[in-house]
């Protein structure tokens, strides 16, 4: 199965997140990402077999168990990909506690012997594939909140012609 580890938003930074990309729409052609795929993904293992979601789990107990709830603090708009076909997505600050976070995330699944994309970590939520982007400056947009994520998962990722799924697999709450 294909999985990664994220932290879920909360529900109104959610909802914010949502709002942002409705004020986009109009002005950005592209495939814009249902509400309930918005995640940040601190880990992407790719393929792993029931053993290595197990191996998973326990490094998510190992980084996570004992850590206060993260700050997330959006941070701008930005792109991967060229102009004509990029992935949009918000930025979220990267403070310290989540940073931490990512590194203990990352290196508990590394001290288990599990893959993962090795890129470094650029917090932020994707908003759309193959995005076209407008050329010069979009109007004033409304951002979300701050918030705090208390919530962090190891998802399995379906892929279909409709795009991607998630289901939760496991979870651990930060206290």
């Amino acid at each position: 199965m294909r999985a990664f580890v994220a932290l879920e938003l909360p529900p109104l930074f959610e909802d914010e997140v949502a709002g942002l990309a409705r004020q986009l729409k109009p002005l950005v052609a592209g495939r814009f990402m249902k509400r309930e795929t918005y995640h940040l993904t601190l880990a992407f293992l790719g393929e792993v077999g029931e053993a290595e979601a197990r191996d998973a789990m326990a490094a998510l107990d190992a980084a996570c168990g004992c850590r206060a709830p993260v700050p997330l603090n959006p941070d701008g708009l930005g792109k991967f990909g060229r102009p004509a076909d990029a992935t949009l997505w918000l930025g979220v600050v990267p403070g310290p506690e989540l940073m931490e976070l990512a590194d203990a995330v990352r290196s508990e699944l590394a001290a288990r012997g599990l893959a993962f994309d090795k890129k470094p970590f650029r917090p932020h939520i994707t908003l759309a594939r193959r995005a076209r982007l407008p050329r010069g400056a979009l109007p004033e947009l409304v951002f979300p909140q701050h918030a705090r994520a208390t919530r962090v998962a190891l998802f399995k990722s379906t892929l279909s012609q409709e795009g991607a799924t998630y289901k939760e697999l496991y979870h651990v709450e930060l206290a």
